[in-house]
């Protein structure tokens, strides 16, 4: 895990989709993001670092990403362009649910 983040991350929850190239889509749960990246929850946790992935977080996206790491099933990715400040704020204030 990298631990020279460039912005902050914050714990929201949030539904997202991944997918690889052009396989299926797999929905997954967004546990922490930041403008530069974020961290999921991945059940069936086959995803190796180095892999590129676009990612879907609610109705933003499709978002181009790489896959940093990969550790019990959770995966941290950065995107490759860093979200834009407002949708994440948007994210982050209006589309993040209450954990449960």
């Amino acid at each position: 895990m990298d631990e020279t983040r460039k912005t902050p991350r914050f714990e929201i929850s949030v539904q997202g989709r991944y997918r690889t190239g052009t396989g299926v889509a797999r929905d997954v749960p967004i546990l922490e993001m930041s403008e530069a990246g974020c961290r999921f929850y991945d059940r069936f946790g086959r995803l190796s670092p180095g892999a590129e992935i676009s990612v879907r977080i609610e109705t933003i996206g499709p978002i181009v990403a790489t896959v940093k790491w990969s550790e019990d099933h959770i995966i941290g990715v950065q995107f490759q362009q860093p979200l834009y400040g407002p949708v994440f704020e948007h994210i982050r204030q209006k589309l993040s649910r209450p954990k449960e």
